[in-house]
């Protein structure tokens, strides 16, 4: 992988919302040579950011019962 590949990755990473941690150890991962690792870790990272996707969906589930017994009242 080409370090501007890399920096590409990084970009994208940061703009999904992983975190500084993850992108660091991609970047480590890349300089160690553990470029196939990295496919790893960036399903971890996803696995994260759906984790916190559920959470969000449950608090909008829950706004949402709260408005309709609101409504009925």
């Amino acid at each position: 992988m080409k370090d501007i590949e890399l920096e590409k990755i990084i970009e994208v990473m940061q703009a999904a919302g992983c975190s500084a941690v993850d992108t660091e150890r991609v970047r480590n991962m890349h300089k160690a040579g553990l470029d196939n690792e990295i496919i790893h870790c960036l399903r971890k990272c996803r696995c994260s950011l759906m984790d916190d996707l559920r959470e969000s969906q449950r608090r909008v589930d829950r706004m949402d019962r709260l408005i309709r017994m609101t409504e009925s009242y």
